[in-house]
């Protein structure tokens, strides 16, 4: 987990220092695509063209917007995408065919007893394959005790399924947070570009709205990508949780059974 945040911040601070250079060099170009037409005015040689594709457009606002607060929702980007990623992976792994394994218990426990059965368990992957091991661990000390463990490890297997969802949805609130600041600060810088020329004139006014406004887009686009996976994540919790208990009632009941033949 560690190495992957740390190789994802990596690339994302090599982003943003290609972003920096990107944004100079932009600068530079769109001055000598400039054309001039009959009437003496300018205009834009790449908004003559076909036009660009979805991802060029967004590289290029996302240049216009400046390297300061547009590097910093882009490591919120990244950042996020690692917890996110990390999960995904977690949960796949922690799911289990919890009626297989109900039924695998129950025939190691007719089989071979209470030792069979929590040596399925321990070579089964999964959340629900550890509940049910502290479950028969207890199971000689009564089913009152054996339903006191489930619950209690249950909880603690709810822990590690929500861990870092915290972190997600910090990151989904800062983005659009900081696009707003970076709004703000825009603005500022605006009206002080007025009051330094002692003069409104429209293109001053348009360019300085205009970079202010995308670090709010960019913000939002962010916290949008980010909250679908997190509800996915949440989904998928709520899945796995449901399992557990579904899983739990079914190994009371084989256990009740079992205890009833012997």
């Amino acid at each position: 987990m560690k190495k992957v945040l740390a190789l994802l911040a990596i690339v994302g601070l090599i982003t943003f220092g290609i972003s920096n250079s990107t944004y100079a060099q932009d600068d530079e170009t769109t001055t000598t695509e400039e054309v001039t037409s009959d009437d003496g005015t300018t205009a834009d040689e790449g908004d003559q063209g076909e036009g660009y594709s979805m991802v060029t457009e967004l590289k290029r606002r996302f240049i216009e917007g400046g390297p300061g607060f547009m590097g910093i929702v882009l490591l919120c980007l990244i950042f996020g995408l690692a917890l996110i990623i990390e999960r995904i992976v977690y949960l796949n792994l922690a799911s289990t065919n919890t009626k297989k394994l109900v039924q695998d218990v129950e025939d190691a426990l007719a089989s071979g007893g209470i030792e069979a059965a929590k040596a399925v368990c321990r070579d089964t992957r999964g959340p629900v394959a550890s509940i049910f091991y502290q479950g028969l661990d207890r199971s000689d000390e009564g089913i009152d005790h054996v339903e006191k463990a489930v619950v209690s490890y249950g909880g603690v297997q709810m822990g590690l399924l929500e861990k870092g969802m915290s972190w997600i949805g910090l990151f989904i609130a800062l983005a659009p947070m900081l696009g707003f600041m970076g709004t703000v600060i825009g603005m500022i810088k605006a009206f002080d570009d007025i009051a330094s020329m002692g003069t409104i004139e429209a293109s001053v006014v348009a360019v300085g709205i205009k970079i202010a406004l995308l670090t709010t887009v960019f913000g939002l686009i962010v916290a949008i990508i980010l909250q679908v996976f997190y509800n996915y994540l949440l989904a998928k919790i709520d899945g796995i949780v449901n399992d557990m208990e579904d899983a739990s009632i079914s190994l009371i009941d084989v256990l009740i059974k079992h205890n009833a033949s012997k």
